[in-house]
């Protein structure tokens, strides 16, 4: 690794813990419903939301109730996302003209960008309107990152109340989440971009001229749209000439901002946040990246300021980057040393592999936003992961298969970090033949099924996907690379959709009916399978009481407790999908460097 990437990685994670503090206290606060500076703005319009929607902000849940209104309010955004896709050919802000999208299409966007995950199927400059991306996607970006938020403050509370048979209001909840918190940061970061250039326009796409006129040849077709052919058979050929570029605009940093912030990642442009109107500077970049882990990490001080006792909230995010730092050190270093595989045909790999990157961006900071991006359910990308090498393409799909709770998404990756918790103590009460207790609440049978639900139901969506798409004809149709990486890329997309993620290795042909509908129900499960018994551990733990800590309590803020729990996560992670890698990466990575050894 050089220096300046070291540098380079060094700022971004001094930067990121520094800002977790503050950004923590003031969320605690808003969920505490303590003054935070903004009330007297944001007050009366959260009180007008209430009375317009009838909720009785005083009103507490039980957690099946919490769980319903959760439930019906997906489901309706969800209804939402796909009518607008479907009819937006009818629709205003269209001046592409684009017509409506699919069935299979707008099921698998609806079903992406109401889960949190953001997998994308298709180019949105070419496929959705305006409309859409602002009324339907961006939307959904922020309601369902509040949703994971919600449901993550509905955990706190669990631990908090004793004797309660309820966790809070979930309208209240992802109302305060979405009105201080996301839409203040969104606004801050967006005129941000703009600055940067970031384009954030309502214009139809832009002509321009080239700077230098562009001449290739062609096959000449006749009327019939067939190819000529001269009287040997050889086909007629044509020069074209190309003066102009058609460029897309629109109304993108908006949606930029809260798609980083709320670790969502769908990209307003096809190319995601490689596109130079989408991610033009390295400071873009910077702040961009900063923003993907950015409430993560600052929900975890969040936490502890909620429970009582920081240094739970310390602990946690010890082990998050922990974790982090470990497989950036792993992921930068495997892109630097480029491809023995090009060198062989005399290719410079002096400056590592550079192919899919973004000379503006470079290597530290595209293998940088693979790991941030898949450590926090984010899903956007600055580099094409399918041209990483075995190595770097599997640091960043091992990251998603644990869990997507290395930071995670927002609210979703804190409090699959507890249930981790949750079975490390549970094992650190068998060694020592008590009852385990976390908080101050005992970890008894209820809560470890439902933690074994949430840790199991993703990578059953991983590995039963991949293995139906490889063994399913629907699904090899669509894999145009043979062999080992051909696989990575189906066990890439199932990682990605069975953990709401939501980024890709693009060689895979995804906007088929087989995978839209496959990969949309894998994101469906995943979801609302894990965020539904999380709930119910929510609603066990806030009808116990307190135990007060003993002699046999294990200290869960401790070095030692730090160190059981990464080794939970990556025991886990290890166990259920070191065979599926080996089949994939690991043989790439053999393979690469048997090309050097023969040499």
């Amino acid at each position: 690794m050089t220096s300046n990437s070291f540098i380079q990685i060094t700022f971004y994670i001094v930067t990121l813990l520094a800002l977790a503090k503050p950004l923590g206290w003031y969320m605690a606060r808003v969920y505490a419903d303590e003054p935070v500076g903004l009330n007297r703005l944001l007050a009366p319009i959260e009180t007008l939301i209430y009375r317009l929607s009838g909720v009785n902000p005083q009103e507490d849940m039980r957690w099946t109730d919490y769980a319903i209104g959760l439930l019906i309010f997906n489901l309706l955004g969800f209804s939402a996302v796909f009518s607008l896709q479907s009819l937006q050919a009818y629709l205003p802000f269209n001046p592409q003209n684009l017509a409506g999208v699919s069935p299979d299409s707008a099921f698998n966007t609806a079903v992406s960008f109401a889960t949190n995950t953001n997998w994308q199927g298709y180019g949105g400059e070419t496929t959705m309107s305006y409309l859409t991306q602002m009324l339907g996607l961006t939307v959904q970006n922020f309601v369902s990152a509040a949703t994971g938020m919600a449901v993550l403050v509905a955990l706190i509370r669990g631990f908090v109340r004793r004797n309660s048979d309820s966790i809070g209001n979930f309208w209240v909840d992802m109302t305060r989440s979405t009105l201080y918190i996301l839409m203040p940061l969104s606004l801050i970061l967006a005129l941000a971009l703009v600055g940067q250039g970031v384009v954030q326009t309502f214009n139809p796409s832009q002509t321009v001229p080239l700077m230098e006129t562009v001449s290739y040849e062609q096959p000449k077709l006749g009327a019939d749209g067939v190819a000529l052919q001269d009287a040997k058979g050889n086909p007629v050929m044509e020069t074209v000439e190309v003066k102009q570029q058609v460029i897309a605009v629109g109304p993108a940093a908006s949606q930029v901002a809260i798609k980083q912030l709320g670790t969502n990642g769908g990209g307003f442009f096809n190319v995601n946040s490689a596109h130079p109107l989408e991610n033009p500077t390295p400071l873009s970049n910077f702040l961009e990246m900063l923003s993907i882990l950015l409430i993560p990490g600052a929900l975890c001080y969040t936490f502890g300021m909620m429970v009582g006792d920081t240094r739970q909230g310390w602990a946690i995010l010890a082990a998050m980057t922990l974790v982090l730092v470990g497989l950036v050190f792993v992921e930068v270093p495997a892109e630097q040393s480029g491809n023995p595989a090009l060198a062989a045909l005399g290719i410079d790999q002096s400056g590592g592999n550079m192919e899919g990157k973004e000379t503006r961006f470079g290597i530290a900071n595209s293998a940088l936003w693979a790991v941030a991006t898949t450590a926090a359910s984010n899903g956007s990308v600055n580099a094409m992961h399918d041209s990483f090498t075995p190595i770097g393409g599997l640091v960043p799909m091992w990251l998603m298969q644990l869990g997507e709770v290395i930071f995670g998404g927002v609210g979703s990756g804190l409090y699959g970090m507890i249930m981790f918790a949750i079975v490390a103590v549970f094992v650190s009460g068998l060694m020592i033949g008590r009852t385990p207790e976390y908080l101050g609440k005992k970890i008894e049978a209820y809560e470890m099924k439902m933690a074994a639900v949430t840790i199991l139901i993703p990578p059953l969506m991983v590995l039963g996907g991949t293995a139906l798409a490889v063994m399913l004809a629907a699904g090899k149709a669509s894999v145009f690379n043979p062999g080992a990486h051909g696989f990575s890329e189906v066990l890439y997309a199932f990682s990605s959709a069975g953990n709401n993620n939501g980024s890709a290795f693009g060689g895979l042909s995804a906007n088929t009916p087989f995978y839209n509908t496959l990969l949309g129900v894998a994101m469906l499960f995943s979801r609302f399978w894990l965020i539904v018994p999380v709930l119910a551990i929510a609603g066990s733990l806030a009808a116990k009481k307190i135990v007060p800590v003993g002699p046999g309590t294990l200290p869960t803020h401790t070095p030692l407790f730090v160190a059981l729990l990464i080794g939970t996560v990556l025991m886990v992670g290890a166990l259920t999908f070191v065979p599926a890698l080996a089949l994939g990466p690991v043989v790439e990575h053999l393979q690469m460097i048997g090309v050097e050894a023969s040499k």
